[in-house]
């Protein structure tokens, strides 16, 4: 007799693996096919080892300018592959962890293609022409590159998977896109030496986050020297040996290596979702409702197949409460979740300086139902200025509320700026107040501060702000 599992997940990113721990925590009979390694894009070749190049470009960045506090040092070069090394070294620690986490919790993991298939008996996944039947499915197989029809090669015009598995820096790097992924990848190549130039079709870097505050991160990233070029569209790159040319409206870009950064898309293709009946969206996301289900009954969608941020975290919260929702309906737990809110995950640029966000932007929230909003300039805090010495913009911490109402947003740019925005995800999660939280306490000296004097001067109550 065929086995029958309680849930069976396509995909083991971040989204299909948090769904499958959480669900084996539920008592569900849980089953995960992988055609890869379990960790996905975000572990394997996209947030982990892009943050570990960015922190040896921090520390390059760090020796390069030690002068500034009084200390010497000789800055002898970048060995990439090292790098490429370490990246390497803190993936693989973290996917022996993981896999044994999995492990432990008793889930079966089968490696191979999956498809997705509805016959009489419902759906099923098709594991390489063996049938794997299930009550329920979670589709999360995430998504890949866009490479807008560009041809990439892999050694001249890379992908962001590519350029994390370099072993030798290019003399000049050009980047076609200036979302998270570009300005992360212009940071870093900047800091390890490599000359930048940075081009996005929109007015500004980060296209959907506050306008004032991206002006922060563009003068700081022009003073490092990359060359940013904003509002122009490029029309086509081609290789030509040893470079490639970028093609804008009226000039020709010429680098060693061109990165295209212009985001990643859902990847469905392949997975029989249409034949099964399955609908997508016009962008090849996969419809669902606000509880994640698709048009197929007891077949669900989360993290990067759902519209919305691409994030992993977004894929943890999917995938947490997919896991409850079904055991809600299975009548192993009581309590029925709420489903995750996009308003209300942060999202965080590990660029230098980093920017940080959550919730409504100022313009956001004016065009729907008004708001009051209060800026700290770092330059008024100490650990601001210790972290970015002799730098003119040290950053600046903006909150956002309703008129005389709860928090509606909290966005920050500034070195070492992230660490702040998990306070700020509490503040939007809960619709606090200012008032709520003027008498907290914050740590001086500390970043934490410039948050916390934003929320005071809200209240009413300014400390160390002209109002």
């Amino acid at each position: 007799m065929t086995q029958v599992h309680d849930l069976a997940i396509l995909g083991g990113g971040p989204a299909g693996y948090a769904t499958a721990l959480r669900a084996t925590q539920l008592g569900l009979d849980v089953v995960l096919v992988e055609e890869k390694e379990v960790g996905g894009t975000c572990l394997h070749r996209g947030c982990v080892p892009t943050k570990a190049w960015l922190q040896a470009a921090k520390i390059r960045a760090a020796v390069a300018k030690a002068d500034r506090v009084g200390i010497g040092a000789i800055l002898t070069g970048v060995d990439a592959a090292k790098v490429r090394s370490f990246a390497d070294s803190v993936v693989s620690g973290l996917h022996r962890g993981l896999t044994g986490l999995i492990r432990s919790r008793g889930i079966r993991v089968i490696p191979g293609h999956g498809r997705l298939v509805v016959d009489a008996e419902g759906p099923a996944l098709d594991v390489d022409g063996e049938l794997l039947r299930a009550h329920n499915i979670a589709l999360a197989t995430g998504s890949t590159p866009v490479t807008l029809g560009l041809p990439t090669d892999g050694e001249r015009i890379l992908t962001s998977e590519h350029a994390l598995r370099l072993e030798r820096l290019p003399g000049r790097a050009v980047i076609l896109g200036g979302g998270v992924i570009g300005v992360e990848f212009a940071s870093l190549w900047r800091d390890l030496g490599v000359d930048v130039v940075l081009v996005e079709a929109a007015p500004h870097l980060l296209p959907n986050e506050d306008p004032d505050l991206v002006a922060v991160l563009e003068r700081r990233l022009r003073a490092r020297g990359v060359e940013l070029r904003l509002g122009e569209k490029a029309k086509g790159i081609v290789r030509d040996g040893d470079q490639v040319r970028l093609q804008l409206p009226e000039e020709i870009i010429t680098a060693d290596v061109a990165l295209i950064a212009v985001g990643r898309r859902p990847l469905t293709s392949g997975l029989g979702l249409e034949e099964a009946g399955v609908a997508l969206t016009s962008t090849g996301h996969v419809s669902t409702t606000r509880e994640l289900a698709t048009t197929i009954a007891r077949v669900f969608a989360v993290g990067d197949l759902v519209v919305g941020p691409q994030l992993a975290h977004r894929g943890y919260a999917h995938g947490i409460f997919l896991a409850e929702h079904l055991a809600h309906l299975m009548g192993e737990r009581p309590i029925r979740p709420r489903p995750p809110e996009d308003r209300d995950i942060p999202r965080i640029t590990y660029s230098s300086p980093q920017f940080a966000s959550v919730g409504m932007t100022r313009e956001q929230a004016a065009a729907t139902g008004g708001c009051e909003f209060s800026d700290f300039d770092l330059r008024g805090n100490a650990r601001a200025l210790m972290l970015a010495p002799g730098d003119r913009d040290a950053g600046l911490v903006r909150v956002v509320r309703r008129p005389g109402g709860p928090v509606v947003g909290v966005h920050a740019v500034g070195d070492e700026i992230a660490e702040l925005i998990a306070e700020g995800t509490l503040m939007v999660g809960w619709q606090a107040t200012p008032d709520d939280v003027k008498d907290l306490m914050h740590p001086h000296p500390s970043l934490s501060e410039a948050l916390a004097e934003a929320n005071l001067a809200l209240a009413g109550s300014a400390l160390h702000m002209h109002t």
